[in-house]
């Protein structure tokens, strides 16, 4: 099992406070600037943003102790994770009709562990290291703040606060 240095586990913590309070910084200052960092809506993909952002601003301050070509390594994990979520919450909300606040909580927890655990087991692969993984990665920022803007229909995409709201979407 990969070990955290103290600077990454202050990391984590910092990262995943900062993710959480994320969740409701549109509420409070609805606008633009804030809609690219902040959910605006209870959709899964809104919902990347409490990963992504924070992980990525964890990852550069990290890439600067241990070299900006762990960049790479990180931006795997980031596409992992991101993945990992989107599929864990599509299996719990949409082909389960969980609607438990406990498991949306403990699966951010769990993929932010996961985004800083993973590097010191991929960083050992030569296909974990290639360039590739910075491109997708970066698309998938622009993805993310595209589709703030522009949600393309889908259950991904649909804000799902209603009651029962899982329970009606097509699959």
């Amino acid at each position: 099992m990969s070990r955290l240095s103290k600077s990454a586990l202050l990391l984590f913590v910092v990262a995943t406070l900062a993710g959480a309070c994320l969740h409701f910084v549109y509420a409070l200052f609805p606008n633009a600037v804030t809609a690219c960092f902040s959910p605006v809506q209870e959709s899964l993909w809104e919902h990347l943003k409490l990963l992504y952002w924070p992980y990525l601003a964890a990852s550069l301050l990290l890439a600067r102790n241990e070299g900006w070509d762990t960049l790479r390594v990180r931006a795997l994990t980031l596409l992992l994770c991101c993945a990992a979520a989107l599929a864990a919450g599509w299996l719990y909300h949409i082909i389960l009709g969980g609607e438990a606040l406990f498991f949306d909580v403990a699966l951010y927890v769990l993929t932010m562990a996961a985004a800083f655990l993973l590097p010191g087991l991929l960083r050992q692969f030569p296909l974990a290291r290639r360039g590739l993984w910075l491109l997708l990665a970066v698309a998938l920022g622009a993805a993310i703040l595209l589709f703030t803007f522009l949600p393309p229909s889908g259950p991904l995409f649909l804000d799902l606060t209603a009651v029962n709201t899982w329970h009606t979407l097509p699959c």
